[in-house]
């Protein structure tokens, strides 16, 4: 949640609306619960299609938890907007994606084993989870008691109330794409799985739960794999083959800024000639998600991969970058600058950060990388920001250029 001043909201109680933000994120997310509750309490079976929508869970691996996401009574095609983010973007408000969140039930199976990922497809229960349309489903619940939480996640999209499950039954047959039922039964390595995938045009979050489930690799080395663990893999699979290609192209000519937000986040891109190398500048403003003050952050990956620390954010905005440059057959060095308002009260998972740097557009060409800074200075959010200022822009501007020890 939005870190909001508790007094703020002894004073407000929901309805003054002190904070700025157009409703009340606390009794947002209350309503959507108490709903979804109302709907199966006192209930030991949960029935309606998965959008498709299946998590696997981290804690206590290599015996993992299985979350099979059902909204309750909703059936069919209507089920597919429970989780949807390529759908979702620029068209659903924070607001919305918490609702359409909070009102899924999380069925939860415990102490799934890793290394028998075959009993999941046995059961066609990770067919269900690859699914090209919502598969009808039914969930038998260890208790009554729904646990009326919303599980929010800085990589993961948020879940909503969730049941022990005895047992979670599949009652419509999935459909699966053809390129994954192919691979499904080969005996290709989970990396090349991941790549012939891409390469063919499938969903980009199928690949990911396909691989999560595991559904791809050698035979004999199958594994399921946590999803965060496996969003961040995909991310990391597929930009550096991309990487590896745009390293054969020229560089750029003219330094041109990208532009694009939604949800309360703002991003600018700098591309400028230069071999292959990135800057993450993340700004979280006071009020936004994780800080109450201004708090700017900023990692660098080199010409060879080379990145100072894994972020799972990072590695979502670097793969839409490496798309874009090899969509423009160039290599180019790259600034990305992330701010976080307080309109980002909730985080939704960093599929938003992919999908908003993706469909980023030019709004400015340059002929020097400074006006480029000076720039995007010019229209952040805080004048207290000084980008030059920065680490690993002012190392990037006294620094000598990679392309001199490359042309050596």
């Amino acid at each position: 949640m939005r870190k909001i001043p508790a007094e703020l909201c002894v004073k407000c109680k929901g309805y003054k609306y002190l904070c700025g933000l157009p409703s009340c994120p606390i009794l947002d997310r209350f309503r959507s619960i108490v709903h979804v509750a109302s709907k199966i309490q006192g209930s030991e079976k949960i029935e309606g299609s998965t959008p498709p929508s299946i998590v696997i869970g981290e804690k206590n691996y290599p015996k993992v938890s299985l979350i099979y996401n059902i909204p309750p009574g909703i059936k069919g095609e209507e089920a597919r907007e429970y989780e949807n983010p390529e759908g979702w973007w620029g068209k659903k408000s924070l607001s919305d994606i918490l609702s359409l969140r909070s009102s899924l039930v999380s069925t939860i199976l415990h102490d799934v084993n890793i290394n028998e990922p075959e009993k999941l497809y046995e059961k066609e229960i990770a067919l269900a989870g690859i699914s090209e349309k919502p598969v009808l489903s039914e969930a038998q619940s260890e208790v009554k008691q729904i646990l009326p939480r919303l599980k929010f996640d800085g990589i993961l999209i948020p879940r909503g109330p969730s049941i022990k499950a005895k047992d979670i039954k599949v009652d419509e047959n999935p459909k699966i794409p053809k390129k994954i039922e192919s691979l499904i039964f080969d005996n290709v390595k989970a990396e090349e799985g991941v790549l012939e995938l891409y390469s063919s045009g499938e969903n980009y979050y199928r690949i990911i739960t396909t691989f999560s489930l595991g559904l791809l690799g050698r035979k004999k080395n199958r594994r399921i794999v946590p999803t965060r663990w496996s969003i961040t893999a995909v991310d990391q699979i597929v930009g550096n083959y991309l990487l590896s290609k745009i390293k054969e192209f020229d560089t750029i000519s003219t330094t041109t800024v990208y532009y694009n937000s939604y949800l309360g986040n703002y991003f600018h891109i700098i591309f400028y000639p230069s071999r292959y190398s990135s800057i993450w500048i993340e700004i979280w403003y006071p009020f936004s998600l994780w800080s109450n003050e201004l708090v700017i952050t900023d990692l660098s990956e080199d010409y060879w991969g080379e990145y100072e620390f894994l972020d799972g954010g990072y590695m979502a905005a670097r793969l839409a970058v490496i798309e874009k440059l090899n969509e423009m057959r160039r290599q180019a060095g790259i600034i990305i600058i992330r701010e976080i308002t307080s309109e980002y009260y909730a985080p939704v998972g960093n599929w938003h950060i992919r999908e908003t740097v993706k469909k980023a557009y030019k709004i400015a060409e340059f002929d020097d990388l400074q006006k480029a800074i000076n720039f995007v200075n010019s229209r952040l959010k805080s004048d207290r920001v000084k980008l030059n200022e920065i680490r690993s822009i002012k190392k990037l501007l006294t620094q000598t250029k990679i392309d001199f020890f490359l042309k050596k």
